[in-house]
């Protein structure tokens, strides 16, 4: 070798080892703070909750370390949660009885929501009080363990984050976590508060060296956040749809901006977010792998070429009577726009058909749960002797009258199958791409748009606020799977009547059918309100012609505040006492929640 390569060779060498070593020094970062910040956090609530007075609960003194318990567990939550999502949604879930479906047995209700109903409007014992303390603790502090292990690192870190900037949005602009206190808002700042500090303490130096304006510009959203709220805690008078718009977008696009900045951790695996999507509102910001049976994941365009065909082939149904679109009409926003769908001899079926736009992003399919993912919806669909009266093992010679059909399923699967479970799969592939997140709404909540009324505006307000709305169904997606894991869709009963007229209770029992429950009486899946404004008539018996008879129905406290017989309704009793003018308001809100898909060819 000439001493010029040996020259060049030894310099490449040198160049080589000098930037691993530059980028070995940029990228470690002290953790310890962080950690040490979540798991004292940890440790002052499960001693905060051994301040709690069993014997006077409803002291003035309960009320103030309640507070405190709250504050704590908002600071190591992101944490806690992440490790732990289940004992998480424990220990701050609503506080509703929980059903074991491996045992059939209900549990009583427990963790801080429970805590405070009990604080704040009394009505429990003292030994189911001092018993609900007890479990609390019992999880938190099964749960240090798991905090105490696991170090944070920068996976843990940056999906905790932003576990936490959609419960925000989702969960205490909501008031979801605190229904009683009404403390949300002020949570919401509790929870920036902390993320500037823990950004502050890991990673921050790491971005001031690469982009300080970046820095600058996350600071300077996390501060003006925190400083809005201070004087605005208010939980009814809140403008939340300003807040998101011109202060947690901006957190969000910052943050987003900041993890790739950092290269210390690229996103790898399924999540229910998409996590270099700038905001929560935009067209690509949720996984529809996530949701997706594990067989439809990762669709290709041949997979739902095929399934659009068949979406729309009546021969895929015994005798060629129905086809999904029988049903789903792209022209009525993937509903029908009856009151009872129609069977395959033409007689009214038992429920109203939803839409299907954005209905990937479930856990839980039919009005009543009993399907876990969509193509096991589609699946009973075929097996329903007064729908498609097929099994899916059978499968049927007459579609291939169309030769078309014999292509389509050598692109998508590689042979023409011998049973239903790939025209199965192949309609949820494609139903999987029926959605929409470019509404009125989503462009205005984005910023793109500044066309938002003052009534479309009061009435987001009111639907995240004093109307409870969105305690339900969950912003950004409006439906019942709950964040931030989407790895469950509620169900809840609210005691729908039989009819407008609201005379007496519907006697379609809904959940229970699948354990025997009494809890579950008349209990059904919280549906998106996406695209409501067009897929009228409403609730799984379309019972109600118009939004005007819904909201009246919620504003007089559900099937309870109408004097049904609902002991289980999770729906609370009580009227909203929601006036003329914010009824009109809401429903002009949700109007802007219109967004259909184009029915494309592909």
């Amino acid at each position: 070798m000439n001493l010029r390569n040996l020259f060049i060779l030894t310099l490449f060498f040198l160049t080589l080892f000098s930037c691993d070593t530059k980028k070995e020094e940029t990228t470690i970062v002290d953790w310890s703070v962080v950690h040490d910040f979540y798991v004292d956090n940890l440790d002052t609530t499960i001693t905060l909750l051994n301040d709690l007075d069993t014997l006077h609960i409803q002291s003035a003194n309960n009320q103030k370390v309640f507070k405190k318990i709250r504050t704590t567990f908002k600071q190591c939550e992101p944490y806690v949660s992440y490790l732990n999502p289940k004992s998480g949604h424990k220990v701050n879930g609503p506080a509703l009885p929980i059903f074991r479906e491996n045992s059939g047995k209900l549990l009583d209700p427990i963790g801080l929501q429970k805590l405070e109903e009990s604080i704040f409007l009394g009505d429990t014992e003292i030994k189911d009080f001092a018993a609900n303390i007890n479990v609390t603790k019992g999880i938190l502090s099964t749960v240090k363990k798991e905090v105490v292990y696991y170090k944070v690192n920068a996976k843990r870190f940056f999906i905790a984050t932003h576990q936490q900037l959609l419960r925000i949005i989702s969960f205490s602009m909501a008031g979801f976590d605190t229904p009683v206190s009404e403390w949300g808002i002020s949570e919401a700042k509790i929870s920036l508060e902390s993320l500037l500090f823990v950004y502050q303490n890991s990673i921050q130096k790491i971005i001031i060296d690469k982009n300080p304006i970046l820095d600058k510009e996350l600071i300077q959203n996390l501060k003006s956040a925190i400083n809005f709220i201070k004087p605005n805690v208010n939980f009814k008078q809140f403008d939340r749809f300003s807040y998101i718009r011109d202060y947690i977008n901006p957190i969000t696009r910052a943050w987003v901006k900041v993890k790739k900045e950092s290269n210390l951790w690229e996103a790898s695996g399924v999540y229910p977010f998409n996590l270099e999507a700038p905001t929560f509102f935009e067209n690509d910001s949720w996984n529809v792998n996530h949701f997706a049976s594990p067989k439809n994941q990762n669709s290709t365009k041949a997979q739902i070429q095929l399934g659009q065909k068949l979406f729309n082939d009546v021969n895929i149904s015994k005798g060629g009577k129905l086809s999904c679109v029988s049903c789903h009409n792209p022209k009525k926003a993937y509903a029908d726009g009856l009151q009872f769908s129609k069977d395959n001899t033409g007689k009214l079926l038992s429920r109203n058909s939803p839409t299907l736009v954005n209905s990937i992003f479930q856990k839980a399919f039919f009005w009543d749960g009993k399907s876990g993912n969509l193509n096991e919806q589609i699946s009973n669909v075929f097996a329903n002797d007064k729908e498609f009266n097929v099994t899916v093992h059978q499968f049927s010679d007459e579609i291939l009258v169309d030769t078309t059909y014999v292509n389509l399923f050598k692109k998508a699967y590689g042979k023409v199958p011998k049973s239903n479970h790939d025209i199965v799969r192949a309609i949820a592939s494609y139903v999987g791409t029926l959605n929409g997140f470019n509404s009125k709404f989503d462009k205005n909540i984005r910023g793109e748009e500044n066309t938002y009324t003052a009534s479309e505006k009061n009435g987001f307000n009111l639907f995240m606020g004093k109307a409870l709305c969105a305690t339900c169904h969950f912003m950004p997606l409006t439906n019942g799977t709950v964040p931030p894991f989407f790895t469950d869709t509620e169900k809840e009963a609210i005691g729908v009547a039989k009819t407008f007229k609201n005379k007496e209770i519907d006697n379609d029992l809904g959940y229970y059918n699948a354990y025997n429950q009494e809890y579950h009486k008349r209990m059904f899946k919280t549906p998106t309100i996406r695209n409501i404004a067009l897929t009228a008539p409403y609730m799984h018996n379309g019972a109600y012609n118009t939004l005007e008879q819904v909201l009246d129905f919620y504003n007089k406290g559900g099937g309870a505040g109408l004097g049904f017989d609902a002991p289980n309704q999770t729906l609370p009793f009580d009227a909203l006492n929601l006036s003329e003018q914010e009824i009109k308001d809401i429903i002009a809100f949700m109007k802007t929640l219109t967004d259909v898909p184009e029915d494309k060819v592909y």
